[in-house]
């Protein structure tokens, strides 16, 4: 993948996207940590939070990219990825998060949570790079003025227009199947089929969707 090279471009506007579809309850999770804090404590805690979480995301991205490429590994990724996807258009989220009282604790909640609710992105943007590091880091450092300053503004967009959320679901689930189809174990059996990562690319996307859709309507019903 060539530096600024449609293909570079494209992946790197599509992780843009899908951080900024699934960091918005990391904000969430970030802000609530540092709510007790005292208000000159209060930036400093989420500066620090923040910045430790980027250092495991990237750590783990990295541990990630290697891990995807052992055989079979890929083709887990690509069904986790599935899961992430499905889970992002159905899953209502709970942040039942502690606030501590002192900026260590609240550095500590922020650091934890964050990169617990945060392998959902890891996941997503090494898929996207493709191995790409530059793409990699560029992703996750996207993630901090997202994660400080435009996650209100973008949660309540998306509350207007639920269409991004499955937008972000449809990107998702597209590199899931390019991931599946890329996999050595299934490279032999796929490779003779015309266009397989996109066909697969698209199966994928219309059977999350139409999953979700069922889901979330079966749901309303109920």
């Amino acid at each position: 993948m060539d530096f600024i090279s449609a293909e570079f471009l494209w992946a790197l506007l599509s992780i843009v996207f899908i951080d900024l579809v699934l960091a918005g309850d990391n904000a969430i999770v970030i802000g609530m940590a540092a709510r007790n804090l005292p208000a000159e404590q209060r930036q400093k805690a989420i500066f620090w939070g923040t910045a430790g979480a980027i250092v495991i995301r990237l750590i783990s991205a990295l541990a990630v990219v290697w891990l995807l490429k052992v055989p079979a590994l890929m083709l887990a990724g690509g069904i986790l990825l599935i899961w992430i996807a499905f889970k992002l258009l159905v899953e209502k989220k709970d942040h039942d998060i502690s606030a501590p009282g002192d900026i260590t604790s609240a550095v500590r909640t922020i650091v934890v949570a964050d990169g617990v609710m945060g392998i959902d992105n890891v996941i997503g943007v090494a898929g996207l790079a493709h191995g790409n590091m530059l793409l990699i880091v560029l992703g996750i450092l996207v993630t901090v003025p997202i994660v400080i300053w435009g996650s209100t503004a973008f949660i309540k967009l998306i509350e207007r227009y639920p269409v991004i959320v499955y937008l972000g679901g449809g990107i998702l689930a597209w590199t899931a199947g390019g991931m599946i189809a890329d996999d050595p174990i299934l490279t032999g059996y796929l490779s003779p089929i015309p266009h397989i990562s996109s066909v697969l690319g698209a199966i994928t996307v219309a059977g999350v969707l139409g999953a979700a859709w069922m889901h979330n309507r079966n749901k309303s019903r109920a």
